[in-house]
């Protein structure tokens, strides 16, 4: 079968919102290295290769939005989408005290490969997605580990990251504070946004309104829990976009 690098679902969703998951996936694909990265699986399975939860929760919000969604099908550690091209961390080599065997001799001929056969069809189809409508509204759906080996627990349940432009993220970040039960980090466990990233490319270049929520991996681990997140939060998102008038 033929490799993918994205997968797009609900194309025909009439919404102006535009749901995407960057990091949606631990998938190797085959002309990397016959498909491994050479760590075994249990770290492929953790937050160093992709957004765990994050693609179950990204499809349900955009079935509750009634919009597209846009999922990439390859892991961050084969190159992170989520980077400018110049971006020293583009191609991963060691990432929270891991090694990544696969990527120790990669160089520019195997980046510029890596960039031709995923990064860069998942950026042609999320460009024209994003241009489909003069006023696309973009929800990117990421997750973080709750503990970084070495570091202090996270104790948010949710992040929202923005940088220039808080049209949307401000009255987001206002209403979920509105939830009692919830520990909201602003600009947590990151800070804003990276020149190049995602966000930076398909929404602040075209002054597009746009959010990046962060979902605390260990809340979403099962299509279940996927979907209640997905269903708490889409009408909290459409109340921000009614706030923020956009």
């Amino acid at each position: 079968m033929t490799y993918q690098p994205f997968f797009i679902e609900g194309a025909e969703r009439p919404a102006r919102w535009l749901v995407t998951c960057d990091h949606a996936a631990n998938t190797v694909p085959p002309f990397v290295n016959g498909g491994t990265l050479g760590l075994p699986e249990a770290d492929m399975n953790r937050h160093i290769a992709y957004d765990v939860g994050a693609a179950g929760v990204a499809r349900e919000l955009a079935r509750h939005l009634d919009a597209p969604v846009i999922l990439s099908n390859f892991s961050r550690l084969v190159i992170d989408p989520n980077r400018g091209e110049d971006d020293p961390t583009l191609l991963m080599k060691l990432y929270d005290g891991t090694i990544i065997p696969g990527n120790r001799h990669a160089g520019q001929e195997e980046l510029e490969r890596r960039l031709n056969r995923c990064y860069r069809p998942y950026h042609t189809a999320l460009s024209e997605l994003a241009a489909r409508q003069r006023d696309t509204v973009i929800v990117s759906v990421h997750s973080f580990t709750r503990q970084l080996r070495a570091r202090p627990p996270r104790p948010w349940h949710v992040g929202v990251l923005y940088a220039a432009d808080r049209r949307l993220s401000r009255p987001f970040i206002d209403l979920l504070h509105d939830e009692q039960d919830l520990c909201i980090g602003e600009n947590e466990p990151y800070g804003g946004h990276l020149p190049g990233d995602a966000i930076a490319r398909h929404a602040i270049a075209h002054e597009r309104p746009n959010t990046l929520l962060e979902l605390r991996n260990d809340l979403i681990e099962t299509p279940d829990t996927q979907a209640a997140w997905a269903c708490r939060l889409a009408p909290i998102l459409t109340e921000a976009a009614r706030r923020a008038g956009v």
